[in-house]
């Protein structure tokens, strides 16, 4: 049997997560079989096995790449990607990656593993960016850790709105949620001189 290099095996496994996490979006965890995203990868079912021994493992790399992706762009300008990710949830190509989103964290119910990985995808960017954040000069009495994940819950919140109703108007959301998250963050102005 010939040798797989890693590019071929990363491009096949791309292939099969790409074709589970459309059928997920499409049709949920449970409602998804494995013969279906066989059918959608236009791979062999042995193939399928040979890279993942489950859904919930195929569930669990979906959700590792998504944060590791998330994670990165946080790393890098927390403001920046903050308002990126609000802005990003008005990309209508987008939208099956929101309703997977929502059958992860559902799935969180169900399964400790998958809420120990989601959990540590929330976890981690926020003590990042509540470390970054708390080397900057922050009015008196803020309690980093609770503003970070209060904007947290707003993403999420507007995520899910984002799935309910395609009429909201992601781009003044956006903007109205970064104001706040500089207003929330910005130190005081200096006093006057007495």
């Amino acid at each position: 049997m010939p040798k797989v290099d890693d590019a071929h095996f990363a491009a096949r496994r791309r292939q099969i997560l790409d074709a589970a996490a459309a059928c997920f979006a499409r049709e949920g965890f449970h409602r998804t079989s494995v013969q279906d995203i066989v059918r959608e990868s236009g791979v062999s079912a042995g193939l399928v096995y040979r890279y993942f021994t489950s859904k919930d493992d195929m569930i669990a790399a979906i959700v590792a790449e998504r944060h590791e992706q998330r994670e990165r762009r946080l790393r890098e300008d927390p403001f920046a990607a903050y308002a990126d990710l609000l802005r990003g949830l008005a990309d209508p190509a987008g939208r099956d990656a929101l309703r997977l989103s929502l059958q992860v964290w559902a799935e969180t119910v169900r399964s400790e593993p998958i809420r120990a990985l989601v959990r540590s995808g929330v976890d981690r960017p926020a003590s990042h960016a509540a470390d970054l954040l708390a080397g900057n000069p922050l009015p008196p009495g803020v309690d980093v850790d609770a503003v970070v994940r209060i904007f947290i819950a707003v993403y999420q919140g507007l995520l899910l709105q984002t799935v309910l109703d395609d009429t909201l108007d992601h781009e003044r959301l956006a903007a109205a949620a970064e104001h706040l998250l500089r207003a929330a963050l910005s130190p005081p102005p200096p006093s006057p001189p007495q």
